[in-house]
Parts: C-alpha cells; structure tokens; sequence
C-alpha cells in the first residue's frame, strides 16, 4: 500500500503579490530619492543661487543684528528685542524666496527651455518629480532656517524650544510656498517675465506682513493676516517667544493658501513653452 507524499509545506512568507507590491512601493521610493538627489545636484552646481538663497539672509540678519543687537524688550516689537523679532522673521523670508521665488522661477524657465516637455515625454511619473523639487525646497529651506538661526543665537537669541511646532510650521509653510510658486508658474508665460511677476507679488507681501519691521496699523494687520506671509510670520514666532500650543489658525490660513496654489497649478500648468 503506497501512501501519498505529504503536501508541500506552506512557507510563512508573503504571498507572491504581496512580496511585487513591496519591489513596487520600494521602486517608488528610489524614485523620489534619485530626484530629489538630482534637483539637488542641480542646485548646488550653480554658485549664484547657492551664494544668493543662503548668503542674502545671512548677510541680512547680520546687519539688522548689528543694529538691534541690544537685549532690550520693546514694546515696538511686541515685547521681544529686535533681534528675537528679526531672527524668526528673516527665517520665514528665506523659506519664501527658497520656496516660492525659486520655484515659480525654475518651472518658468524649465518650460521655455523645453526641458519640462522633454521630462514629460520619460517614465518619471508627474508626482514623482514634483515631490522631488517640493522636498528639495524643504531642505533648503531647513539649511536657511538653521544659518538664521546660528546667526541669531551670536547676538544673544535662545533657539527655539517648541521643535515641533517649528518643524510643523516650516513643512506646512514651504509646502505651501512651493505649491503658490507653481501656481505663478502656470501663469507666467515667459522665463524673462517670471522673476519680475515673483519679485512683483514678493515684494508688497513681505513688507506689508511685518517681515522687515513690525507693523502696527489694526487695518492692515487684518489685510495682511489674510495673505500667506503673515501667518507664517506669527507661526515662526509663536515658535522662538516659547508659545504653548499649536498656531492652529495661522497654519490653517497657510495650507488654504497651499491648497488655492495647488489647485491654479494643477488646472493652468502647462509641460511645453507657450507659443509666441
């Protein structure tokens, strides 16, 4: 009498659609690393937007530390020093010119260069490369934010204690930032037109949001509470004054702000040079 061999043992291990899935996702991650990689590669090859992205804040805050270096509250600056005022707001400046300015700039010349068209004609998935250039942003902006503060901290500012708050605040405003900077993009139609329009919308948002010296007028202070760079402002400081909690409402005005710039970009992006 023959017996029947005994079934094959199962092996533990993950079923064969479970083990493709994994090569998958871990394909899609080495994608967004090589870009990310590139965009930084990319970056770090041309000296002048290295010297101007990190040396204009830096020189920035040295100045203004040179001249509001004294430890002195003031109710001018809201019961901070000049320097714990500056610190945090020319951090949040850096963030906007690393983010929107940079972006809406590169994109722009990207397109009418046709280097865009030809990106999209490969296999590199749209979101792929965007996700690249948004966490090529972000580190950029950290380094700006660390200089800034390091400059800070020799006139006498204490680094901020809320890590959490900051780290928050600094991802969710350069997401932002970089999805209002492809949002222009879309709309720019020329590469020599884009830093004019970036510097145009930059320029009265900055200033208005108390960025280079503290604004005290209700009505304006309103207006500018609305817009993007003044909640963004507040958050940063919230993050250095020792603020318990989360700066719910200014991050809230940031990511609508982020989702309006994410959605112009989407709906008016264009991969090819517009036709002259």
């Amino acid at each position: 009498m023959t017996l029947s061999s005994p079934a094959p043992h199962m092996s533990p291990d993950r079923s064969p659609a479970l083990r493709r899935g994994d090569a998958v996702s871990r394909g899609r991650v080495s994608l967004v690393i090589h870009q990310i990689r590139y965009e930084q590669l990319s970056f770090w090859r041309n000296p002048q937007a290295v010297i101007f992205t990190f040396l204009l804040p830096v020189l920035v805050v040295t100045i203004f530390g040179a001249v509001f270096g004294g430890d002195e509250r003031q109710d001018f600056y809201f019961g901070l020093s000049g320097m714990e005022y500056y610190t945090p707001t020319i951090a949040a400046v850096s963030v906007l010119g690393a983010c929107y300015g940079q972006l809406a700039i590169v994109l722009s010349t990207r397109r009418q260069t046709g280097m865009l068209k030809r990106l999209r004609a490969t296999p590199l998935p749209a979101w792929v490369y965007f996700v690249g250039l948004l966490a090529h942003c972000v580190l950029v902006s950290l380094i700006d934010v660390v200089l800034v503060i390091g400059v800070g901290a020799l006139y006498g500012v204490s680094p901020p204690t809320q890590w959490t708050t900051i780290v928050l605040t600094l991802v969710l405003g350069a997401a932002s930032f970089c999805a209002l900077g492809a949002g222009v993009a879309s709309l720019v139609r020329s590469a020599e037109s884009a830093p004019a329009l970036v510097q145009f919308i930059q320029f009265p948002l900055v200033f208005i949001s108390g960025s280079y010296f503290p604004i005290h007028a209700g009505v304006l202070n309103t207006v500018a509470g609305l817009l993007p760079v003044k909640p963004f402002n507040e958050a940063m400081l919230a993050s250095f004054t020792h603020a318990t909690g989360y700066p719910w409402k200014e991050l809230g005005v940031l990511a609508a702000w982020g989702a309006l710039g994410a959605l112009v970009a989407v709906r008016r992006f264009r991969w090819d040079p517009r036709p002259e």
